[in-house]
């Protein structure tokens, strides 16, 4: 049962702190544990793991992995029922993804230019030229120091590279132990906003810009 605090008959009780943890259990809410699991999936900020969501949950991970995927199902229209007919169940906005080492909601890609024109009403947000060559040199060459993308691009990319930091794009990752330069490496809201469960799944970039296996061969003290 969920304990709360005594309130006067009539008083709105949402949101307020009257329930008990030690009392509360999500499984006794309307909806059960797979309506607790949808709550907490619409307010993440970045993908969840599993086992964070078991914590919270107070479930093993495994059933958790299961409540997971009968979600991403039910969000996809499919029933396990055979073929679709026309009275299956449609598609929703929104979809369930495993991506960046857990899961989050997303709008379908179907919806992108109504999602862009509420959301960005006439700002843009699009990286420059120079940001987007620089985060694919790091991206490619990570863990990488600032000097060594500067020796790559030809120019000095101190201020792109504090940009893509201010953007969750990129992140000191560690230090080089020879010459003392911070490296830089890609962020999982990289990795996010891409659509990829981890770098290694970045196209090949050899094909499109020959010569690449040559990048390592510049020196981090040329800038």
């Amino acid at each position: 049962m969920v304990e709360r605090t005594d309130r006067p008959d009539g008083d709105d009780a949402s949101g307020d702190a009257g329930y008990s943890p030690a009392a509360y259990d999500p499984a006794d809410q309307p909806g059960g544990l797979k309506g607790a699991l949808e709550a907490v999936l619409m307010v993440v900020e970045k993908p969840v793991t599993e086992t964070e969501l078991a914590l919270v949950l107070g479930v093993p991970a495994g059933q958790v992995a299961e409540m997971l995927v009968e979600l991403q199902r039910e969000y996809d229209g499919y029933t396990g029922e055979g073929p679709q007919s026309v009275d299956a169940p449609q598609p929703r906005g929104f979809e369930l993804r495993s991506i960046a080492g857990g899961w989050r909601i997303f709008s379908r890609n179907w919806f992108a230019p109504v999602v862009a024109a509420f959301v960005l009403e006439g700002q843009t947000s699009r990286l420059s030229q120079a940001a987007l060559e620089t985060l694919a040199v790091i991206a490619y060459r990570q863990p990488v120091s600032r000097a060594r993308v500067s020796a790559i691009r030809g120019v000095n990319v101190d201020s792109v590279v504090r940009t893509l930091t201010q953007r969750g794009l990129v992140a000191e990752v560690e230090t080089d132990p020879e010459t003392g330069a911070i490296l830089y490496g890609t962020t999982p809201y990289f990795l996010e906003r891409l659509g990829l469960g981890s770098v290694a799944e970045l196209p090949r970039l050899a094909p499109h810009l020959p010569g690449l296996e040559n990048l390592g061969d510049f020196d981090d003290t040329t800038y």
